[in-house]
């Protein structure tokens, strides 16, 4: 089950680069495999520490489990377990997007605000005009099973869901039986890809400070930064276990 995945405090990573990820899931597109995947990152890697639950679900139920920060990248190199490249949920969103345009794919987007996910739809609509963007709805949904009935009744091929993390991977873990889809779990994507939020400059991205970043322009995300120094402690007595 995990051959040749990284194991960072009990999250199991797949040794993917970027492009040999990108064809991983051309090819599940064009087979119609359903996938899910799961973008973690040290925050996430912490939170499935503590709720086994949800480590199950992404252990044993994900296909694919990326990256997504470069805390990850930095724990997996101290262990000596080192992982090819960051592959951002950012990122993979909008490869999906670009590669449902070059397909005229079929695509459901699922989450954050009414505002965020109308400005997101929007932007799918105008720029990505080949793609058939068969439903959209915000996260604050009172009636679940409409949402899932509604991608039941759509077949997506590619289902994008930013619920935040874990309520976004609970969600795909019961219902992906819906629609043969790639379904990910994107968190903050959508407020970045509708133009609510600026992404860190690339200088900033390629320094891996893309967290402080965020920080600076959001300071109320003090209490959820305090997992980074928590995880790289966790992440050096466990090298300390391995020597």
């Amino acid at each position: 089950m995990h051959n040749n995945k990284v194991n960072i405090l009990g999250t199991y990573f797949d040794n993917f680069t970027v492009e040999s990820f990108h064809q991983q899931l051309i090819d599940d597109i064009k087979n119609k495999n359903n996938r899910f995947i799961v973008t973690p990152n040290p925050e996430i890697v912490l939170n499935a520490r503590d709720d086994k639950n949800f480590q199950n679900i992404i252990n044993q139920n994900a296909d694919y489990v990326i990256p997504d920060g470069i805390g990850i990248i930095k724990g997996a190199n101290k262990l000596g377990t080192p992982l090819p490249e960051r592959i951002t949920g950012f990122d993979t969103t909008m490869f999906l997007i670009e590669e449902a345009n070059k397909q005229g794919l079929k695509l459901y987007i699922l989450g954050s605000t009414n505002e965020v996910i109308t400005a997101s739809a929007n932007r799918i609509k105008s720029e990505f005009s080949n793609v058939k963007l068969v439903g959209y709805n915000d996260g604050y949904f009172k009636d679940e099973q409409k949402i899932v009935d509604e991608i039941k009744e759509k077949q997506p091929d590619i289902v994008l869901v930013a619920l935040g993390s874990p309520k976004q991977e609970i969600f795909i873990n019961n219902h992906r039986d819906v629609s043969d889809a790639i379904w990910i779990g994107i968190g903050g994507s959508f407020d970045v890809f509708s133009g609510t939020k600026k992404r860190a400059p690339k200088i900033i991205q390629k320094l891996g400070l893309e967290w402080f970043y965020r920080f600076a322009i959001e300071p109320s995300r003090f209490i959820r930064m305090l997992a980074i120094p928590k995880y790289l402690r966790l992440i050096n007595q466990e090298k300390k276990k391995n020597m």
